[in-house]
């Protein structure tokens, strides 16, 4: 079992710039990826990032360029670093967890673009 642990949401202005994190801890061990999804009411959640442990990415169209995802596997951690920010990147932002075994979604963090 994987719990993860998201923070760094917030309200920021257009142009703007937010680092998510997100903590995992329990049983994380062996290949994995970790990714960050959102969505807004109405909408099916969206992949935003992936990493993998082996440190490949990807990422929606929408996002490329702008934000970054990255890991520190000794903290077992992931970041996203969300930068020139849009009013349509407002959203609940979750980090997920995904091995062998299973997967595993953060309780999620709000991610509001507003002047």
């Amino acid at each position: 079992q994987v719990q993860l642990v998201e923070s760094g949401g917030g309200l920021v202005q257009p142009g703007g710039s937010l680092r998510l994190s997100c903590a995992a801890s329990g049983r994380i061990s062996g290949t994995n990826a970790m990714a960050w999804y959102r969505q807004v009411p109405g909408k099916q959640r969206e992949l935003v990032a992936r990493i993998t442990s082996g440190g490949t990415t990807n990422y929606a169209d929408s996002v490329k360029g702008r934000f970054t995802i990255s890991r520190d596997n000794a903290k077992n951690t992931v970041y996203l670093q969300m930068n020139s920010l849009k009013p349509e990147d407002t959203a609940v932002y979750y980090c997920n967890f995904q091995n062998i075994r299973g997967g595993y979604w953060g309780q999620g963090t709000q991610v509001t673009v507003s002047s």
